[in-house]
Formats: structure tokens, sequence, C-alpha cells
């Protein structure tokens, strides 16, 4: 066999095992892959980090424990000049509700009633609610334009409505947990794990549970379905 032909006859053997995948460069042990760095997951590219003047802006939540409280004072005095201007077209010249805005003052002793009154004075367990609220949500229309002082000022006011502090009393941040409220003893944590755990059944019914299929008796249309009051007028 000529020089050209054995060149020819090996070329196309290797070829050959090369399309079976058993080359030389095959047939070597594949080396082990190079560790590589946890995933990181994909970033979009939209927005940026917020900065820290404007996570304050938005951290403005006050505790019970007075934690949060801004700088501030405000005597009850104060507080009804900006009452009257800020606040009385909607919840009346003395905290009573005009219209159906919500009522402000008064409601003592009327949570076991047909008709709640929830105040600061009746209900709401901590001073906080009512600074926190009128601070980032009041005025109406015209949210987070109090100062801390004119906050500190209505906050006072909306007391002396309710008969918890007298016409001479400033509210600061110093005394603003000093003021027990009313039903502070009404809230409890909620303790149906234990005082429940009676009740609860361990093997509830799941499927096919009623003993007959289910009966339309009325229609929302064609029966008066507004319970009726005794204080309250009729609504049609």
């Amino acid at each position: 066999m000529s020089r050209s032909a054995r060149l020819l006859a090996a070329a196309t053997l290797l070829a050959g095992l090369a399309g079976t995948g058993m080359g030389l460069a095959q047939q070597r042990p594949a080396a082990a892959p190079a560790p590589t760095a946890a995933a990181q997951p994909a970033k979009t590219g939209l927005g940026r980090e917020a900065h820290q003047a404007e996570v304050a802006a938005w951290s403005i939540a006050v505790r019970p424990d007075g934690q949060g409280l801004p700088p501030g004072r405000g005597s009850v005095k104060q507080g009804e000049d900006i009452f009257q201007t800020q606040c009385a077209a909607c919840h009346g010249e003395f905290g009573e509700g005009a219209g159906r805005w919500p009522v402000l003052a008064g409601g003592r002793g009327s949570l076991k009633g047909e008709n709640p009154e929830k105040t600061l004075g009746s209900f709401w367990p901590y001073l906080s609610t009512t600074f926190d609220y009128v601070r980032r949500a009041m005025p109406y229309g015209n949210a987070q334009s109090l100062s801390n002082d004119e906050v500190y000022a209505l906050t006072a006011y909306i007391m002396f409505l309710n008969d918890l502090v007298p016409e001479s009393f400033e509210l600061t941040r110093e005394n603003f947990t000093s003021i027990p409220m009313p039903n502070v003893g009404g809230f409890y944590d909620d303790d149906r794990e234990t005082s429940e755990r009676a009740f609860w059944n361990p093997s509830p019914c799941m499927t096919d549970c009623r003993p007959t299929p289910p009966r339309v008796t009325g229609r929302a249309r064609v029966i008066d379905v507004t319970p009726e009051g005794r204080s309250g007028p009729r609504v049609e």
C-alpha cells in the first residue's frame, strides 16, 4: 500500500471514531466543573434604594408606649381654635359628628348598648391611636399638613371633649403616657387558643355535611332585610 493510501485509510478511521463519540479526545475522563458562586437574583434595573429622608417621611408610627412621638406641645385652647377651622365642618363643633361623619366625643358606657359610640373616651385604649391617625391622615383631603404642635393641640382638645383632661391641660411628649384611657382594661390578648379549644372539632365535616339540599326561603329584593332600631330612622 502506498504512503498516500495509508494516510487516507487512517484519516477515514479517525473520522469514523469521531462520528461515534469514541475518538481519543472523547475517551479521556472529563474534568470536574469549577465551583461557581451562589446564583444571584436577577435585577430588573428599575427604581433605586430609598433615601434615608424618604424612609423617615413614612416611618411616623406612634406606639402606645410613646415611642415614635415627635417633639412638641399643644394646649386644649390652641386645639379648640384649630379644631373649629380644620375639623368642625365634618366632626361638629363639639365632636358630635356632622351628618354621617364620625363622632369624636361622648359614648361613655354605650359599648354594651344597641348603638355603641366608639370614641377616645369610650372605646380606644391608647391615646396614641388618636395622635397617630390625626398626624397621618387628617384633615380630610389635606393629610399631613398639620405641624407636630398642632397635632398635640388637637389631641389635647379631643381629650378635653371626652372629659379626660381639664381645660387648662397642655399635652407634651413627656406627659403623653400619663393619662390612662377609660377603656384600656377592655382589651386583652386573643386567648381563643385556650379558652375555646374545648369547642374545636378535630374532625370537621368537609363534604355532604347537610342532610338535605339547601333551600332559598326569600330574596332581598322582595323582603325587607333592613334591621329595625329603636333609636335611629328606618332606612328604605
